[in-house]
């Protein structure tokens, strides 16, 4: 232990006495490491961001939908089969931890009117205040979010988005205003934040969103995503021709008075077991969606009584091509940090190993000198090798200062997404010694192998 402590000091003095020297020696380790850890910090930061954005556009989402209906051997499509229910919602958030929140959605589309304006909404949506969690759009623009008391008591209001402010409002602030929605009136409560579009170029700010049980009760009984509802004629069935009159008797008659479609309006009947078009939940982290979604077909199975071997009577949709495309993305940055931080570092390397073969040369004299009054080949080396070492992690230990200043002066200066990492710290001294290490073995090895008879002779 005493040889070594012995040896730190010699090699120690004999970088003192080339103090300016030993500096620019440090300088290229001291740029590597602090473009290593600037970039990593700027690199995590700027993952982090990019994580939140998929985020925002549903890549944490998964959307549970009805299964598909089949007559005659044909098959109708996804989501002909009305099969999702609020039980089998609140089984979900329930008995699953890796949900977040859990959202029934009621989809309809049809005209929103507001003096002499009119617009038909491409996203018109009925759900619950979980909603927005799902999506991450609890920030509002301006007012407030309708409640769980609004979604049991089927009141009309509704949130809108941006758009739907600019086509039917004028830009004009929409809250306490009333609308109607398929002759329905809704107060309009909040304006939701902007969000753009999502990866299919979609408006997502077209949206208008209501209590589930006001757009399914009091507007649409059944589902229509993709047709403009307010354009369907209804027939009154009091305009109908008596039907007792008919010329074929296989018909059959109704022997009592329908109700006219103002009358159901009026007048809901609520369901005991209500069917729901899409139930989305929201996963606390990407990396837990593969688990989640198995646990959702385990619950969703037990809950239709679907044996083993029979089709299921729903399917899950999830965001893969988000989370590739964010995993692809993280890779590629990560590939090119560690690029760049291995050649500054290699050039810092480059520049110990001449500054120490050139110390070599300068020091043959004295290396003949210690060899001669008893040195042996493995004290030279250690020597030297020690003053490589101590160059590398002097410079890695201000590299370090560097580099975290620099980030947080990018953060401060030019608000760029960084985030502190430890093993990118860890990494940059690890790395130090073993530059100092690997580029200063030859010039060691080199000086312990002079022979000491002609070193003394060197002029």
């Amino acid at each position: 232990m005493k040889a070594y402590v012995r040896t730190i000091k010699t090699a120690a003095k004999a970088l003192r006495r080339n103090l300016m020297r030993s500096i620019l020696t440090t300088l290229g380790i001291v740029i590597g490491v602090a473009a290593v850890i600037a970039m990593m910090e700027i690199g995590r930061g700027s993952s982090k961001a990019i994580q939140e954005m998929i985020a925002r556009m549903g890549a944490n989402n998964l959307m549970v939908q009805p299964g598909t209906a089949a007559s005659g051997g044909v098959s109708m499509g996804g989501g002909s089969q009305q099969t999702l229910t609020l039980k089998d919602a609140a089984a979900l958030e329930e008995e699953i931890p890796q949900l977040v929140s859990v959202a029934p959605v009621v989809r309809s589309r049809t005209q929103v009117v507001y003096g002499n304006r009119n617009w038909v909404p491409f996203y018109l949506y009925g759900s619950t205040p979980a909603y927005l969690n799902v999506r991450e759009w609890e920030d509002l623009l301006e007012g407030v979010c309708f409640s769980d008391q609004d979604v049991r008591n089927a009141v009309q209001v509704c949130l809108v988005g941006t758009t739907i402010v600019r086509e039917l409002f004028a830009n004009e602030s929409p809250v306490g205003k009333e609308v109607r929605i398929s002759g329905k009136p809704f107060t309009v409560i909040g304006v939701l934040a902007p969000k753009g579009s999502n990866t299919m170029g979609m408006d997502q700010d077209d949206v208008v969103l209501t209590p589930w049980t006001a757009l399914k009760y009091k507007v649409a009984g059944t589902s229509v995503a993709n047709v403009n509802q307010s354009a369907t004629v209804a027939t009154d069935p009091a305009q109908q021709v008596n039907s007792l009159s008919a010329r074929y008797p296989s018909v059959q008659a109704k022997l009592f008075p329908l109700a006219s479609a103002q009358q159901k309006a009026n007048n809901p009947q609520i369901e005991r077991m209500t069917n729901v078009d899409t139930i989305m939940v929201r996963v606390g982290r990407a990396a837990d969606v593969p688990e989640a979604k198995r646990r959702i077909i385990e619950v969703m199975q037990r809950l239709h009584r679907i044996r083993q071997g029979q089709p299921d009577d729903f399917n899950i949709r999830d965001m893969t091509e988000q989370n590739e495309a964010l995993s692809s993305s993280t890779r590629v940055m990560g590939g090119l940090l560690l690029s760049v931080a291995t050649i500054s570092l290699i050039v810092g390397g480059v520049g110990i190993m001449n500054i120490m073969l050139v110390s070599v040369t300068e020091r043959t004299r004295e290396i003949g000198l210690r060899m001669a009054v008893g040195a042996r080949q493995r004290d030279i080396l250690r020597q030297f090798l020690v003053e490589s070492i101590i160059l590398c992690m002097s410079g890695g230990a201000v590299g370090i200062l560097v580099g975290r200043l620099s980030s947080y002066v990018l953060r401060v200066a030019f608000q760029w997404p960084v985030e502190s990492s430890l093993p990118a710290v860890v990494a940059s001294v690890t790395v130090s010694v073993s530059v100092g290490v690997i580029f200063g073995f030859y010039p060691a090895w080199k000086a312990s192998r002079l022979n000491p008879i002609q070193a003394l002779r060197y002029e």
